[in-house]
Formats: structure tokens, C-alpha cells, sequence
């Protein structure tokens, strides 16, 4: 059977299991077949996701901008999957990019939610496998970009922390990790990437009302960072690093969430042309399409694809 190119999204998958259970000994290059939403119940899923060979995968990005994009905490395979390749579609990327979404395991098929302090630890697994793999695998790469959400932050940050490999572009959207980590636990960064960017909402209820919390317990389990830290994805960075490229924060009037900003149902309406050069809109902006349902993920679309070029 033959898939259109559009219709199709290639993954780095690092989960052992579909929901829950451990980041998976080695990065597996996979392919989503799809033309249906993952969300149709008569749809076989497992039969449409199949295996990428990696001779495949290298002639892909050969050459080619890399945008490496993946999920948060609490999502498993099949979210992962829908919410990476639907928000795909919603880029405005170059003819020279080419999109990768990352999947890991940052998720529990019993205790859902409350695993939030020792997904942290999956993170930092995932995400120095992740390094290795780009640095053994994707070097004919013309370049190498990230893009995180919530807690995908951590996992995009380790990596190119312990990659040798240069990165052009890493664009952290309502980032679950403390607001002083790129001048801090991740300062290193500053000489990976060309720029480094920041989506950032005060309204984003679970970083302003959970993470504090999930924080200081991740602290008690894991002595993984300082107590008690404010989100990189509510205010920004307390501190510039270098290669930073402001401005951060969406309008307040816009009650952007946590869950917006890769939120595929119900499906955006079009592609927003990314503003250029990259801009956050003043306050008292109206919203794009009128607020009609999808608007969120469309604009945070438009905005990566401007801070991509």
C-alpha cells in the first residue's frame, strides 16, 4: 500500500511499552502511516505504526534541517503519536526541514499523575540515549533543532547537553523544568545552541499550581534539583543565557494552558504564516481565528516555525 509523504511522520520512539514502564534500551526509528486520527476507534493503530530502517531514517535528514519535537509528562505512545504528527501539520517549515517527533516514557499506566516526581529520572534517561543515538546517527543532518513541551523540556535539554553535536535551534514551550536551569543545571547549553528560545503563559494553572508541588517531592526522591523552583514555562528565564532570543511570554488575556500548546482536538483550522520576525503579540492582541476551537496549537505552530528559520 502506498502512503502519501504528507500523510506520513517519522519518530525516535524510546518507550519499552506503550503506556507506562521504563525508557527502552535503544532509540528505534519508526514511521506513523496514518491518514485517520489515532482518536478513531475502528482504526488499528499498531498496524499503521511499523519500523523505519535506519539506512532510511539517515537518507531522510541527509542534508536536510532537522526539527527534533516531543511531548510532556502524562502522555503514552499513542498521544505521543497523535498530538506529534497532528501539530506536524500545523508547521510552516522550509522545504529543506525535516520533522522528527521524539517519543518517551514520561508516563504511568496505574498511578497516571501522581508519577510526576520520578518521571524526571526518565527524562534524563531518555534523554542521553537520545544524545547518543543523534550524535552517532544523524551527523549528515545539515543541522539539528529541538522543540519540548512541559516536562519533554528536560529530556531535549539533556541531550543536548551530552551531545558532541551542534544544535541550530531549541525552542522550550511551557517548560516543566526550574526557571533558573538554563543558566544553571543546564548552563552548558549556551555553547550548544545558536539560539534558544522560550514560550511562556502566567495562566498555565498545572505550572503554577502543580509543579512547585511535584518539585519539591521530585527533590525528596531524586536530589535531582533545588527545592521549591518556579517554572521555566510561566515566566521565563529568571536569568538570559546566552543566545537567547526574547520575548517569551504569550498575552495574558489569551488564558493560554499548559495543554494548549500542542492540543489537536478539536483540530486546529488552518496554519497560522509565522510572524517575521519571531514576536510575542502586545497585550489586548484578539485572539487568532476569533478563539475558534484550535487556535492555540496553530499559533504555537506559527511561532515555532518563525523562531526555526
Amino acid at each position: 500500500m502506498t502512503v502519501a509523504e504528507d500523510a506520513i511522520t517519522r519518530f525516535l520512539d524510546l518507550r519499552a511499552l506503550w503506556g507506562g514502564g521504563e525508557v527502552s534500551d535503544k532509540v528505534q526509528p519508526k514511521q506513523w502511516l496514518g491518514t485517520a486520527r489515532i482518536g478513531d476507534p475502528n482504526y488499528a493503530v499498531h498496524s499503521r505504526y511499523v519500523d523505519l530502517a535506519l539506512a532510511d531514517l539517515k537518507q531522510y535528514v541527509c542534508g536536510r534541517d532537522v526539527l527534533i519535537a516531543t511531548h510532556g509528562f502524562n502522555n503514552n505512545r499513542q498521544q505521543g503519536i497523535q498530538a506529534l504528527s497532528e501539530w506536524r501539520k500545523l508547521l510552516s517549515l522550509p522545504d529543506t526541514a525535516a520533522y522528527l517527533g521524539l517519543l518517551w516514557s514520561g508516563d504511568s499506566e496505574s498511578v497516571h499523575m501522581l508519577s510526576y516526581p520520578t518521571e524526571p529520572a526518565h527524562g534524563r534517561d531518555a534523554g542521553a540515549k537520545l544524545a547518543a543515538f543523534v550524535d552517532a546517527n544523524l551527523q549528515n543532518a545539515a543541522s539539528l533543532s529541538f522543540v519540548s513541551h512541559s516536562l519533554g523540556a528536560r529530556v531535549i535539554l539533556e541531550a543536548m547537553t551530552a551531545m558532541r553535536l551542534p544544535v541550530r535551534r531549541a525552542i522550550l514551550m511551557a517548560g516543566a523544568v526550574d526557571d533558573r536551569c538554563l543558566t544553571g543545571e543546564f548552563s552548558a547549553i549556551q555553547q550548544k545552541a545558536q539560539t534558544i528560545a522560550v514560550l511562556a503563559s502566567k495562566e498555565d494553572e498545572v505550572l503554577r499550581r502543580a509543579f512547585p508541588v511535584g518539585d519539591f517531592v521530585a527533590e525528596i526522591i531524586d536530589h535531582d534539583h533545588p527545592w521549591w523552583e518556579s517554572a521555566l514555562g510561566r515566566f521565563g528565564p529568571v536569568e538570559r543565557p546566552g543566545h537567547y532570543l526574547p520575548p517569551c511570554e504569550i498575552p495574558k488575556e489569551w488564558k493560554y494552558g499548559h495543554g494548549d500548546y500542542l492540543r489537536v482536538k478539536p483540530p486546529a483550522p488552518q496554519p497560522i504564516p509565522p510572524p517575521q520576525p519571531p514576536a510575542m503579540p502586545p497585550p489586548a492582541t484578539p485572539l487568532p481565528f476569533d478563539g475558534a476551537g484550535g487556535w492555540q496549537e496553530a499559533w504555537s505552530a506559527s511561532v515555532v516555525s518563525a523562531f526555526f528559520r
